[in-house]
């Protein structure tokens, strides 16, 4: 009986058949089998291990159809095989020199042990430096034989066939074969380990694989690519009869989904069924998951989640679109210069100021939003608190004259945001900034999602190009403790365009606050400031930016509306925040506030609102006013950008598809019917469930202060909320 059996499948490698058989005959330890598995008797392989048996004895090729793949090679090769030990090598590959006497003298040391785990390199086909990436699988392995369970890591998923040695009749005893179909190593490797019951591993290099220009086969798309989960069910259904030690088990389980998840994370491979593909490998990932097991961290303990979670759109687009155009917040300024890199990496070294805040809103875009409004509760409740406001050159002269604030970019930008223990922001702070340990990260939002946010964009090919790499954000991500919700929708969605750790606070929306605490003299003083005439109805036109446009297009034939609408209306028009069309200033009937920094200012002064898809709609809402939609692009819209919720089927009031419909709603007065109310109402249930007035109060407490979420402020019903009263309104009264 020889010492090894070297079975060497050669389907599509008759070109360097040759130098693999040599490779082996060549060995200085000369007691072996070599089985060269070929496809046919008149096959090219099967001439050139012909040739070899005629010179050499040793050699003894055997046929086994393509049609019988990989995995049925190497079984016809086992089933005549005679030798103590048995090694797999690929037609294309080579068996370094002395490897066999290495191999033979480890096995001495060893015992007798059922599988003997080798290094093996990969060498790049045309040039680059070849890689050992079993090395560090072996490194902390004891350097005698011992059992599975003491070296759990080693669980043979991460290891080719052809990267370790196997006992003939441990093989025989056990019945291991490889697993029909693709990706039969996972499954051998699998299987071999848990049926194991004393292992050893040789740190050093066997065999040297030869990577082929194309690349694997199995990295091709196609249908087999489904194999791969059936190797995984396999190996997971056998380890569950054995009821493996729970160290085992979490270790054999994330090896396995690692190579689940780099498949899922390449929906090319799949293009007739990656969906089904994810939803098969969920069901696994929930049925087989371990008592105690946790996601790794980064990306990859991202994509755990989002397979736990069934969540397919999400996956998708994080991983689909990680290499795009850098967005707004990518375009945010660094620490790129040497000097500044150093200062700030001396400022992350010092401590951390337990009473300093820092605020931003929209990128710098000054005082506003629910970083503003959390900033004036927190003087109220927390006076304690130093806050740092962060604004973009130029916009200095918006921020508060009694408000501290950095310019973005500068020293003292840097200096605060390494220092600051609490950093709140609606957007995101720059790619450069640290997450230190004690210090906590709200992300306020600012909207409640209709359209598409986070990696739900991916799909989108206009708005995906625009919003930068996806595995940045989700780094971004990753530095939130706390994400602040308006409504359990946005929980919800937030969840999927943002998977992360972070605690989710349905508390409201801090700047929604003013519409349950505003005056009718705080309502009148606004349109006074704003210019609205007395005894006219102010119409809050809305539209919210499309990405498909390259600048701002009105969509709307404003002076043709305030005409057809009635003598009575007059017009704010507000513009997306990415337009900064400079002061107030009227033109006839319409009065343009798109620079005024207020939002909720402008909502106070409106007695009615029209948009399309501005999520402006889900917090003028909290006003009880009329609401119109402005729908004459809607399939554009959802096809272009991408929505959560068919607002056609659940508007908070009448729909108008042209600009006709838009002026006769307001002219026979239906705007404002009961038909809208009822709308309305619906429409509040929905999106207006916190937002009662005292979300700040919620924050500053819960974020700020540290208390506890059952000492907050109980959310007051909605139907026992007062909102401010309308314009129109107090004039009549």
């Amino acid at each position: 009986m020889p010492r090894f059996s070297i079975i060497v499948p050669s389907h599509g490698v008759a070109g360097r058949l040759s130098q693999a058989l040599d490779s082996v005959l060549g060995q200085s330890f000369g007691d072996l089998e070599l089985i060269p598995v070929c496809d046919a008797p008149d096959a090219p392989a099967a001439e050139v291990a012909a040739g070899f048996a005629e010179r050499d004895c040793r050699v003894a090729p055997v046929d086994s159809p393509p049609s019988a793949g990989l995995s049925g090679a190497r079984n016809a090769g086992l089933r005549v095989a005679t030798g103590a030990y048995v090694l797999f090598l690929d037609g294309d590959d080579l068996l370094l020199p002395g490897a066999l006497a290495a191999l033979d003298q480890r096995l001495s040391e060893t015992a007798g042990v059922d599988v003997l785990y080798v290094e093996h390199e990969r060498v790049p086909w045309w040039e680059g430096e070849p890689t050992n990436p079993a090395a560090p699988l072996l490194a902390r392995a004891p350097k005698g034989a011992f059992a599975p369970a003491d070296q759990p890591e080693l669980t043979g998923v991460p290891f080719p066939a052809w990267s370790a040695v196997y006992r003939r009749a441990f093989l025989v005893e056990h019945e291991l074969t490889f697993p029909d179909s693709h990706f039969t190593d996972l499954g051998w490797g699998g299987l071999t380990t848990l049926a194991a019951g004393r292992i050893a591993v040789l740190r050093r290099v066997v065999v040297r694989h030869r990577l082929r220009r194309q690349g694997s086969r199995l990295n091709l798309p196609g249908p087999h690519q489904h194999a791969l989960l059936d190797q995984v069910e396999l190996v997971l259904a056998r380890a569950a009869e054995r009821a493996l030690p729970a160290v085992r088990a979490r270790a054999l389980f994330g090896q396995l989904f690692a190579h689940v998840l780099k498949t899922a994370s390449r929906p090319e491979r799949l293009p007739g069924g990656h969906r089904a593909f994810f939803r098969r490998a969920g069901r696994l990932y929930r049925r087989h998951r371990p008592a105690g097991f946790r996601p790794p961290g980064g990306s990859l303990g991202v994509q755990h989640r989002l397979l736990a979670a069934g969540g397919y759109g999400a996956f998708r687009a994080l991983r689909g679109a990680n290499r795009m155009a850098s967005g707004a917040a990518g375009r945010l300024p660094r620490p790129h210069m040497p000097r500044t890199r150093l200062r700030y990496a001396l400022d992350l070294r010092r401590p951390l100021d337990p009473d300093l805040v820092v605020y931003c809103a929209y990128w710098g875009r000054g005082y506003a939003c629910n970083p503003a409004a959390i900033h004036a509760k927190a003087r109220e409740l927390a006076p304690h608190l130093r806050a740092v406001f962060l604004v973009e050159t130029g916009q200095e002269h918006t921020m508060p004259k009694d408000v501290e604030y950095a310019v973005i970019g500068s020293r003292r930008y840097w200096e605060v945001l390494a220092r600051a223990t609490y950093l709140v922001n609606n957007a995101n702070f720059a790619e450069g900034i640290v997450k230190r340990p004690g210090s906590v990260h709200l992300q306020t939002q600012h909207g409640t999602p209709l359209k598409t946010m986070g990696v739900d964009q991916a799909p989108y090919p206009v708005v995906a190009a625009r919003s930068g790499s996806y595995t940045k954000l989700l780094g971004r991500v990753d530095r939130w403790d706390f994400n602040l919700s308006a409504n359990r929708h946005s929980t919800q969605m937030w969840e999927r365009a943002f998977p992360g750790s972070y605690e989710q606070l349905e508390y409201g929306y801090p700047r929604n606050d003013v519409y349950c605490t505003a005056t009718g003299e705080d309502v009148a003083r606004v349109r006074r400031e704003l210019g609205v005439p007395e005894g006219r109805t102010a119409v809050l036109y809305a539209p919210t930016h499309r990405d498909h446009h390259t600048g701002f297009e009105p969509g709307l034939d404003l002076e043709a509306f305030c005409e057809a609408a009635g003598e009575d209306v007059v017009v704010l028009l507000r513009a997306h925040y990415f337009y900064d069309r400079g002061p107030v200033r009227s033109f006839g009937r319409i009065i343009d506030v798109t620079a005024h920094r207020s939002a909720e200012d402008v909502c106070l002064a409106a007695d009615a609102l029209v948009t399309d898809y501005s999520s402006i709609m889900f917090d003028y809402a909290n006003l009880d006013r009329p609401i119109v939609v402005y729908a004459d692009d809607w399939e554009v819209y959802q096809e272009t950008r991408g929505v959560c919720f068919d607002l056609m089927a659940e508007p908070p009031g009448p729909v108008a598809r042209t600009p006709e419909e838009l002026a006769g709603v307001f002219r026979d007065g239906s705007y404002a019917g009961a038909e809208a109310a009822a709308l309305r109402a619906a429409f509040r249930e929905r999106f207006c469930a916190f937002d009662d007035g005292r979300a700040a109060e919620r924050v500053v407490r819960r974020v700020l202060l540290g208390e506890p979420p059952q000492a907050l402020p109980p959310v007051i019903p909605l139907a026992d909320r007062v909102p401010a009263p309308a314009g129109a309104t107090l004039v009549r009264s």
